[in-house]
């Protein structure tokens, strides 16, 4: 079997000038900076999220991206979505008007259109969504897990915190920018949202089948570089599918290779079995973990007590019994300080974080939320990075501590809220799901 350092050594990589790698540290600088791009674009954007809502912050961006393209309507504009998350209401919204309708009625106001492709990742959104990232603007990558709307471009006094990187790489930008024309909208299970007209669903199952087993197989082409002492090697990795899906295995290695210390954010805490493995295997090496994780009130789909309750409300204490169990089990790792879980809150903002840094040498700047959906279900992808000079350690360390600066350090599992606390609605829930033993096939898919 390759040991994990062949992987890593054998891993294709593109040079990057580490002046040219940039982190932003808040959404308001994300949505600053991803404007200003937008309004200096000068051959070609491409935006890549999980959805562009129907709120202020999105008609925005649709707004700044058609007055690029009438400006100069020879500007490659190309935006791709989730198919399923396009056309329907948010969740616990009232059905109504969806984000396709307003592509299309965008569209119907403009001579030079700009196609909104909605990605069939499966038949069905429970079982897998577009969950791919990067904002391709000319020859820069602008890296984020947050999809375009108001609360993850905090447009109002609200925001969800994620990461945001912006990475000025040509060969990076055109690998990316390839594989989306060719994996993804050159496919004929992929149509424009906003054409007024478009299949539905049903009548392209047998494309969205053809579609997901193309992507299975793909991977980003580039021709690889030698990566100098002075510069950092990227390389991008798409994955999807249990099979054979370099993403998972990349990270399951990035993980086992750790001989000091392993920095993990995840917004939801349920990991994999392979990574919950590798972090124990980890921990007995005398690895050094952190996790930070987002509290249950800064959860996007926590809803407070004061509120009506709706059954996806019971997700935000789903996954703090994860944790509490995780804690538990690890009393002693925690005790010793070779274990560090932070609990992240600020006022009523939420928690979107994800990423992994190993060693200080080593990072993964991705939209994977570390858990079995991303591992099974959704297409994700990552940018790997490998810094054997620490070119980039002052920033990734005022990211960590940027990070960290809203958080509090569980010292024991009993700082943890235990079921008997819940809500009554919560409570009873949870005592529903245990009972027809659901939790299990919620694990999966959550």
């Amino acid at each position: 079997m390759m040991t994990n350092r062949n992987l890593f050594e054998q891993l294709p990589t593109l040079a990057q000038d580490p002046a040219k790698f940039e982190t932003l540290f808040s959404a308001k600088d994300f949505r600053t900076r991803l404007i200003e791009a937008i309004r200096q674009a000068s051959k070609r954007i491409y935006l890549v999220a999980l959805y562009l809502e129907d709120d202020e912050a999105g008609r925005e961006i649709l707004t700044e991206l058609y007055q690029a393209k009438q400006r100069n309507p020879g500007l490659e504009i190309n935006v791709c979505v989730d198919w399923h998350r396009a056309q329907r209401g948010l969740i616990g919204a009232e059905p109504g008007e969806t984000n396709a309708a307003m592509y299309k009625s965008f569209a119907d106001k403009h001579e030079h259109k700009i196609p909104v492709y909605g990605i069939p990742v499966r038949g069905r959104e429970v079982f897998g969504v577009l969950h791919l990232k990067g904002f391709i603007i000319d020859d820069q990558v602008i890296y984020s897990g947050a999809s375009l709307n108001n609360i993850y471009l905090n447009y109002k006094d609200r925001y969800r915190f994620d990461r945001y990187h912006v990475i000025a790489n040509k060969a990076l930008a055109d690998s990316m920018v390839n594989f989306v024309k060719q994996e993804m909208i050159g496919h004929p299970a992929v149509n424009d949202l906003a054409c007024p007209s478009k299949p539905e669903t049903k009548e392209i199952k047998a494309q969205i089948r053809q579609l997901r087993a193309s992507l299975a197989k793909s991977s980003y082409q580039f021709e690889p570089q030698e990566v100098k002492p002075e510069q950092v090697a990227v390389t991008p990795i798409v994955g999807v599918g249990k099979k054979r899906n370099k993403l998972n295995q990349g990270i399951n290695q990035l993980l086992a290779k750790a001989k000091d210390e392993i920095f993990i954010c995840t917004p939801y805490f349920n990991f994999p079995a392979s990574v919950a493995k590798e972090v124990k295997k980890a921990l007995k090496r005398g690895v050094k973990v952190t996790i930070v994780v987002g509290d249950k009130t800064a959860n996007d789909f926590y809803i407070s007590p004061q509120e009506e309750f709706k059954t996806i409300g019971g997700l935000p204490y789903l996954y703090e019994r994860n944790l509490r169990q995780f804690a538990k089990a690890n009393e002693a790792n925690i005790a010793s300080r070779k274990l560090s879980i932070h609990l992240w809150k600020h006022e009523e903002n939420s928690f979107h974080l994800k990423g992994i840094w190993v060693d200080k040498r080593y990072m993964l700047i991705t939209g994977n939320n570390l858990n079995p959906r991303a591992w099974s279900l959704d297409l994700e992808n990552a940018i790997f990075i490998q810094d054997h000079y620490h070119h980039l350690t002052p920033q990734f360390e005022q990211e960590v501590e940027n990070i960290l600066q809203h958080t509090q350090l569980i010292c024991t599992y009993r700082q943890l809220e235990k079921a008997e606390d819940y809500p009554d609605a919560v409570q009873k829930l949870m005592r529903k799901i245990t009972r027809v033993k659901a939790d299990r096939v919620l694990k999966r898919i959550l």
